[in-house]
């Protein structure tokens, strides 16, 4: 009988980001936050 098994290794490294990234992910964030409201505000129009 034989047995194989794998050995896997998984090396997670923080990712450091620039500040121009940060900039822009924090502007998509807050276009998301806008569109997800308006979003929620139409709702509660048709209702």
């Amino acid at each position: 009988m034989t047995i194989n098994i794998l050995f896997l290794t998984i090396t997670i490294k923080k990712r450091e980001i620039s500040f121009e990234e940060a900039v822009r992910q924090e502007t998509i964030e807050h276009l998301y936050e806008q569109h997800k409201s308006r979003q929620f505000s139409m709702y509660r129009m048709t209702i």
